[in-house]
């Protein structure tokens, strides 16, 4: 029996390349808005995040502007604090 490969994805923040199933990710869907991708199938352009430092570093350096393609203002970045937070991650 054949192995399947492990997705792998790159955290936008640290630029590391981990398992799919150990980021989370941020999408921006069609209309336009920017959530937390709780089940990781949303459709829409993603970028991948590791923890809550890494956010912050990719939002600092810009990069998860450039992978959404879409500025995010205050008011998204601090939606997704918060969705970080009631997950559980650092």
């Amino acid at each position: 029996m054949q192995k399947r490969k492990t997705p792998m994805r790159m955290c936008v923040g640290c630029r590391v390349m981990m398992e799919k199933k150990a980021l989370k990710r941020v999408v921006r869907s069609s209309e336009g808005t920017i959530n937390l991708d709780m089940v990781g199938k949303a459709p829409g352009r993603g970028a991948y995040v590791c923890s809550l430092p890494c956010l912050e570093r990719a939002v600092k350096t810009r990069a998860i502007e450039r992978a959404l393609g879409q500025k995010i203002d205050e008011s998204l970045l601090s939606g997704l604090r918060e969705a970080f937070g009631s997950l559980g991650q650092p």
